[in-house]
């Protein structure tokens, strides 16, 4: 696997939250699919009649730590998985989805490890009240 400890930028990546964990085989996932840099599972608290999570395996916190710090290479396999899992689930066309990724206290951003959500199967809303 490629998850290590690192520190950049004020990025400090612990080893020990529980997508690492996933990642290490230590805590059992849904698989969807996996690539030699991607991970995606289905989220265990499900928000829609669609929900999962795509994960680099990459030790990254977060979005900006990911763009700023991954591979070329790890970045195009990420986002090519996306779009194969959207196709995958049925996600891609006229009904869609809704891509989300928290970041940071202000984000609620729950585990410190970057992932994207991908909810679909019904209409998701407004995405925030307006100021």
């Amino acid at each position: 696997l490629l998850i290590e400890k690192g520190v950049a930028m004020g990025w400090t990546y612990d080893p020990t939250n529980i997508f690492a964990r996933i990642l290490r085989g230590e805590i059992p996932n849904r698989t969807v699919m996996e690539t030699p840099h991607t991970l995606v599972f289905h989220d265990i608290r499900a928000q829609a009649p669609v929900h999962v999570l795509v994960i680099p395996k990459g030790a990254y916190v977060s979005l900006d730590h990911f763009a700023a710090e991954a591979p070329e290479a790890e970045i195009v396999d990420f986002h090519r998985t996306v779009a194969k899992t959207c196709a995958i689930l049925g996600l891609s066309g006229a009904d869609g989805f809704r891509a989300i990724c928290n970041t940071g206290e202000h984000g609620h951003q729950e585990v410190p490890h970057y992932h994207l959500h991908i909810l679909g199967g019904r209409p998701m809303g407004r995405m925030v009240e307006p100021v």
